[in-house]
């Protein structure tokens, strides 16, 4: 478990991230610049506003495409862990079917995603609901990207620091691997970004994220979080509130 302290020898807007115990953690030093502490809210409030208002007809023509070709609902509703891991409802197009097998269970993700999710995916189109994520205040533009919640119990302290800043649409992880790395390799890059947080570096993600989305780099067809799951075990999860995400509200 880690907190963000002010540090009463280090200057003003010097946050120190301690461990468990109130140990400094090594190298873990965050500059709590105006950005990070005001900035990035007002862009992310911003830019969600105005992409919400100029790309309305683009997400009522995905909107009807999903109904046409899925049914109804139109949107994928799932609870997952934010700023400080506290659950939010994430919003994103449908793009698998509900299909289930003899035994009237689900089928499994790959046999359900259709040709028209598939394509959503690989030009991220099933994002762009998560503007309202965005404007609501539970997601950033530039992030981490929020998992499951499930995953919560497996995180190693250090992996927990990735909560220590709101979810994102993008972030540093999907600009290196995306789907091509192991989750435990996303979240040490979700934690280099927590640390190296600043105007300039989300503006170099979300340029790069456009390219890659143009690109379409970095996506499998059928493959989540679950199939390069390289975590530690459920069974190793030790339930209890030390285990919690306890971060100062600095940002």
């Amino acid at each position: 478990m880690h907190h963000a302290q002010d540090n009463p020898g280090s200057p003003e807007g010097v946050v120190i991230i301690r461990g468990a115990g109130g140990n400094k953690t090594t190298g873990n030093v965050i500059t709590m610049t105006f950005y990070r502490r005001y900035g990035k809210s007002i862009l992310d409030i911003a830019c969600s506003a105005f992409g919400l208002l100029v790309l309305l007809p683009l997400l009522f023509g995905v909107a009807a495409l999903v109904r046409f070709k899925l049914g109804a609902p139109v949107f994928f509703r799932q609870k997952r862990p934010g700023f400080q891991g506290k659950p939010f409802e994430l919003i994103k197009f449908r793009t698998m079917n509900d299909k289930r097998g003899a035994d009237g269970a689900l089928l499994p993700d790959a046999q359900r995603l259709t040709l028209l999710g598939w394509f959503l995916r690989k030009t991220s189109l099933d994002e762009l609901p998560e503007l309202w994520n965005v404007l609501k205040g539970d997601m950033s533009l530039v992030g981490p990207r929020p998992l499951l919640l499930q995953y919560m119990c497996r995180y190693t302290p250090e992996q927990m620091r990735r909560h220590e800043v709101k979810p994102g649409i993008t972030g540093w992880a999907q600009i290196n691997g995306r789907q091509d790395i192991k989750l435990s390799q996303r979240i040490e890059l979700d934690i280099w970004y927590v640390e190296n947080l600043s105007l300039l570096l989300d503006i170099k993600i979300m340029f790069r994220s456009a390219i890659v989305v143009f690109c379409g780099t970095g996506i499998q067809q059928g493959q989540g979080p679950r199939t390069l799951d390289d975590l530690r075990s459920p069974n190793e999860c030790i339930e209890n509130n030390s285990t919690k995400i306890q971060v100062k509200n600095n940002y």
